[in-house]
């Protein structure tokens, strides 16, 4: 019998590998393999212990049996700054920045120099996209317009926005259950935002289980790290007041699922979620669409135009 156990154990470690190994076994740097499952391009699996993720093997071998593997995977995957990406759509860093600023080229990566600067990196395979689209010729090719000039002169910078948006997509891909897709939404607010909705101390305490860890940049309380903080943490009102919508809509869903352990002593009953208003044009359950608009098989960010909204607070330089 213990000979049965054994096996079967063998056979299943065999089935599967861990996230260093696949990486290697693809040609793959770390970087480039935690950014290819972020975009949904390697499937990962929890471990029995729950702490890191694992490949399967059939996996590895349908990425494997792919064309061009491992060249175009890791091609799939390529980032670049903005000098580079410039020149990869074959426009001037200014007229980039200014695309970027407006919306229409997504970041899926920062990280901040030696001056503190922030430095974001866009997939290489989206901006060929943005390149290759004929609606987008006069964007990259004829003056910018007085009405996306007027945008930019207030000071509207969309890229540390854009990038919670593909984060926010990321995480809700990972998430198992209501409570963590619960969490993977708030880890995008600051607990004063978060307190104003969720007023069930319980419920917060159960809630910050959930919330995955945010990327940092130097030591807490330096100014790298305060700096990381406002670029992963939502910023402009309207942004705030839809999360906040939304949290509450997936609050509700998670006390269905389960709901927040307390002392058998303590009661609450949530408020209404009509005391928190929404906007008319987000309406509830709208984050839903977040994953398809950034899985691979999107057409990135080319699809979308600069809409008149609330200008960005000024920001240090960026690159």
């Amino acid at each position: 019998m213990s000979g049965n156990i054994a096996t079967h154990e063998a056979a299943s470690a065999g089935s599967w590998v861990t996230t260093g190994r696949a990486a290697r076994e693809l040609g793959l740097k770390p970087s480039e393999f935690d950014l290819a499952v972020d975009l949904g391009r390697i499937r990962t699996t929890p471990d029995e212990r729950g702490a890191g993720r694992r490949v399967d093997r059939a996996e590895l071998e349908r990425l494997r049996a792919r064309p061009g593997r491992p060249e175009a995977l890791r091609e799939s995957v390529r980032t670049v700054g903005a000098t580079e990406g410039a020149l990869l759509m074959g426009v001037t860093k200014d007229r980039f920045t200014r695309l970027a600023r407006l919306g229409l080229l997504a970041p899926t990566r920062f990280h901040l120099n030696r001056h503190r600067a922030v430095v974001w990196l866009y997939l290489a395979e989206e901006l060929r996209q943005f390149t290759a689209d004929e609606r987008n010729t006069s964007l990259l090719r004829d003056s910018t317009s007085d009405h996306l000039r007027g945008q930019l002169d207030t000071g509207l910078d969309l890229r540390a926005r854009n990038w919670r948006t593909r984060r926010l997509a990321i995480l809700l891909r990972r998430a198992t259950d209501p409570w963590s897709r619960a969490g993977a939404l708030a880890s995008l607010l600051d607990p004063t935002h978060i307190c104003e909705v969720v007023k069930d101390p319980y419920e917060r305490s159960h809630l910050s289980r959930f919330r995955p860890e945010r990327p940092s940049h130097g030591a807490p309380g330096s100014p790298g790290a305060i700096l990381t903080e406002t670029l992963v943490t939502a910023q402009d009102s309207d942004e705030i007041a839809w999360l906040q919508a939304e949290l509450v809509g997936l609050l509700a869903e998670a006390r269905e699922h389960r709901p927040a352990p307390r002392p058998a002593s303590a009661s609450y009953r949530p408020a209404p979620a009509g005391q928190v208003p929404r906007e008319p044009e987000r309406p509830r359950g709208a984050f839903r669409t977040l994953l398809a608009r950034w899985r691979g098989r999107n057409r990135g960010p080319a699809a979308r135009r600069p809409a008149a909204r609330r200008p960005a607070a000024r920001r240090p330089a960026d690159r």
